[in-house]
């Protein structure tokens, strides 16, 4: 018997609002799992963000100022090279200051159009023998005081806070959403054999003039699509919503700049989307399917 992708819309239309509330119940479900799943995802990735500037082991940057003398910047080198408790010292230059800017702030481009690199500063990133926290400190204060530093950074404590909080979040975030993502699944099938249930009589009917199994179960494995696609589009459409509060949730910049890039740019919201969907489509694709499956073989 030949398959009309007419026929497949029709039903799958019709088993959607048979039963009407167990399937806006299993397109919440999805919704809401998709959507701890994609904050989860959102703020680890956000916190690698915030933190690009600290990998390698730099402990803390010394910001010179975007006016000091070309004295004053070789002599905070030279005292931060010559250092017996310093191990590494990278030089940061204007241009490659702008470039890194350009970088964290490529969402917002109206702000990378008002800054040109020469009021930038150069700064020297610092990675010292001793990583702890008084140590680090003591440095910090030290280079405060010498000519030509506009500010010294360290956020050693911070960082490892942000990081350590947020993979516990993380792992809570993402164990309840995988639980809800199985519970959307059961939902899905169970709203699919109920269908299938529902119309036993006519599905009994259909088999003896010869329809084949895939004939009979399309149309419900499309109803189980339908429900994790409209289930992917509600939680994107949430995650989009919620990230703008987030963001300005956060502290000032100015005054904790660990947080200032704590939020993904848009575009890189992109592949947490597509993964989104990836997982909607095959929660209600296996659940729908493994209702089919059964029900058929009984």
């Amino acid at each position: 018997m030949a398959i009309k992708l007419d026929y497949i819309a029709r039903e799958t239309g019709s088993n959607l609002f048979r039963n009407f509330t167990i399937t806006l119940a299993s397109i919440m479900t999805v919704a809401v799992s998709l959507s701890l799943v994609g904050s989860a995802l959102m703020v680890r990735q956000g916190v690698d963000r915030a933190t690009k500037r600290w990998q390698g082991g730099v402990e803390f940057i010394v910001f010179m100022n975007p006016t000091a003398t070309q004295d004053q910047v070789d002599g905070v080198g030279g005292d931060l090279r010559k250092n017996a408790l310093i191990d590494k010292v990278t030089f940061v230059d204007k241009n490659q200051a702008y470039a890194e800017f350009k970088d964290l702030f490529r969402d917002s481009p109206e702000m990378i159009d008002s800054v040109t690199p020469d009021i930038l500063p150069t700064s020297y990133r610092v990675e010292p023998k001793d990583k702890t926290a008084d140590s680090v400190t003591g440095l910090s204060d030290e280079y405060k005081a010498k000519p030509g530093v506009q500010q010294v950074v360290s956020a050693t404590q911070t960082i490892r806070l942000v990081q350590n909080v947020s993979s516990f979040f993380n792992n809570v975030i993402l164990a309840v959403a995988v639980a809800l993502l199985g519970a959307a699944g059961l939902l899905i099938l169970n709203t699919i054999r109920m269908a299938m249930y529902a119309r036993r009589r006519e599905i009994e009917v259909m088999k003896l003039v010869g329809a084949t199994n895939w004939f009979i179960r399309l149309p419900f494995m499309a109803e189980g699509l339908v429900q994790g696609i409209i289930g992917v589009v509600v939680s994107i459409g949430i995650l989009a919503a919620v990230r703008p509060i987030f963001q300005n949730a956060l502290p000032p910049a100015d005054q904790f700049p660990i947080f200032s890039d704590l939020v993904p740019a848009s575009t890189e919201m992109l592949p947490i989307y597509l993964l989104m969907a990836l997982l909607g489509m095959l929660v209600g694709a296996a659940g729908a399917g493994v209702a089919v499956t059964r029900f058929l073989d009984v």
